[in-house]
């Protein structure tokens, strides 16, 4: 019984305590049931508090007994990324600067998931201050991928992808400043969305690129994004970048009907370098969406060499200056891998950084003038190749070309973070190794409804976002 209540979907699982089919201690001990078989192989987690995850469970059950008013996530227990921060509580950020730190406030979407009945049992694994794509960290062990140990999980979200897919977890909070919510979503065989930059508060949640950074779920299914974005998105006091637009009823709009949508598949940038595996999954689920009445539209994308150079250099100027004290006091700290990164940051012009700030305005409206006046959203490959393995992509200790693999992981996602247009990762096949293959979406600024429709109407045909990981017991 406990494995089938871990199969559930965060949606189902929210519905089966609302309606008294199950009870939220019963859902914790499937989560733990799978945390104990799967995490010691996956090296998923950072810390743990089961004992206060008991107490809120308990706390959850007899809310429903007494015949409370409900919220949307009620009794539903989760595990986010070591960089949410919850006052009192560790929030490592994945590294040995911050092993023991406590935060003193509590990040916004913490705060509302709570406030819908949610609650936090522990944090994951991460890359180092999420400055990678493939989940490499050398304070806390790299984390492994669900469908095939030796392989990346995708990051620096990495051990959201991996507990979601190991369901011990029914959602997991990431960050994507590059792809690090679509990253491991892709990786890990699961359903992750970057929404439109400034759709969701990052107050509270550690800075990596404060023109990039998004707060986003992962989850099994497109559906149960969109009740997690109902929850999360709007605006926030705390955080005067959030956007003030009103948010929609993301779980209304998944109604299985693609009549009328223009999907576009991009004929340069997104495909170049696709392996034939992936190429033949990306075809695969179009045809599904056409055949849900989606018309299928190939053009080419303008400004790309562009919006690659200049997503490079806001990233690189930021990181660099959010973490100029530390490094200048305890550069040793940090991996290798994350030094390199930084450090050309500190030799940037200054005008090169106003340059790429000032134009992305300017780029983004001829972006969205020239492709969303033909298509309402854009199809391509998550990651364009085969899954790398932790070996191949250790460039802290890997063979010259390491670097290479490296940073082609996220070649196919850090455009819309400089775009800063929503974007839904869902799986649509498996590779020659077995690891899951990616589907992305995306769409116009504050287009996440329209994104998780198409992405929950390729469900309804499909059960690759069902399929449990090799990792699971039987």
């Amino acid at each position: 019984m406990s494995g089938g209540l871990a199969d559930l979907s965060l949606v189902e699982a929210a519905d089966a305590i609302r309606e008294g089919r199950t009870t939220s201690e019963a859902l914790l001990e499937a989560c733990w049931a799978n945390l104990d078989a799967t995490n010691p192989k996956l090296n998923a987690t950072i810390w743990l508090d089961r004992e206060a995850a008991t107490a809120s469970a308990r706390a959850a059950d007899k809310a429903v007994q007494s015949k409370a008013l409900l919220g949307p996530l009620h009794g539903i227990p989760m595990i986010h990324k070591d960089m949410y921060y919850q006052e009192g509580q560790r929030s490592t950020c994945g590294s040995a600067l911050r092993r023991d730190w406590r935060a003193g406030v509590t990040a916004t979407v913490i705060a509302r998931m709570a406030a819908a009945g949610a609650y936090t049992f522990g944090g994951l694994n991460m890359a180092e201050f999420a400055q990678n794509p493939t989940g490499h960290n050398k304070t806390f062990g790299d984390c492994h991928n669900p469908w095939n140990l030796p392989y990346i999980t995708g990051g620096s979200s990495s051990g959201s992808g991996a507990a979601v897919a190991a369901r011990f977890t029914y959602a997991a909070l990431g960050s994507d400043t590059g792809g690090s919510i679509r990253l491991p979503a892709a990786a890990c065989g699961v359903t992750g969305l970057k929404p439109t930059q400034t759709r969701v508060s990052r107050a509270g949640v550690m800075p990596l690129s404060f023109s990039c950074d998004n707060v986003g779920p992962l989850t099994r299914t497109a559906r149960d994004c969109a009740r997690i974005m109902g929850v999360i998105a709007g605006h926030d006091p705390h955080d005067p970048t959030s956007a003030r637009d009103s948010v929609p009823a993301y779980e209304a709009a998944l109604d299985g009907n693609l009549r009328g949508q223009r999907i576009g598949i991009p004929t340069n940038a997104f495909f170049e370098h696709a392996a034939p595996s992936v190429v033949a999954a990306i075809d695969a689920a179009v045809a599904v969406l056409a055949a849900r009445g989606a018309t299928i539209v190939r053009l080419a994308l303008p400004l790309m060499d562009a919006v690659a150079t200049y997503v490079s250099v806001i990233s690189r100027v930021e990181g660099a200056t959010i973490h100029a004290e530390w490094m200048r006091r305890d550069p040793q700290a940090y991996g290798a891998h994350i030094s390199a990164r930084m450090f050309p940051g500190y030799a940037i012009p200054a005008p090169y950084y106003v340059e790429a700030l000032s134009r992305r305005g300017p780029i983004l409206k001829a972006f969205s003038d020239a492709v969303f006046s033909q298509v309402d959203a854009l199809v391509t490959p998550t990651i364009p190749t085969e899954l790398p393995t932790l070996a191949e992509t250790d460039i802290d200790r890997g063979p010259p070309g390491t670097e290479y693999r490296f940073m082609a992981v996220s070649a196919n996602t850090r455009p819309f973070n400089y775009l800063g247009l929503p974007a839904v990762s869902v799986p649509c096949g498996l590779d020659s190794n077995g690891c899951p293959i990616g589907l992305q979406i995306a769409g116009r600024p504050f287009a996440e409804a329209r994104v998780l429709r198409i992405a929950d109407a390729y469900q309804r045909d499909t059960d690759w976002h069902a399929r449990r990981p090799p990792v699971l017991p039987a």
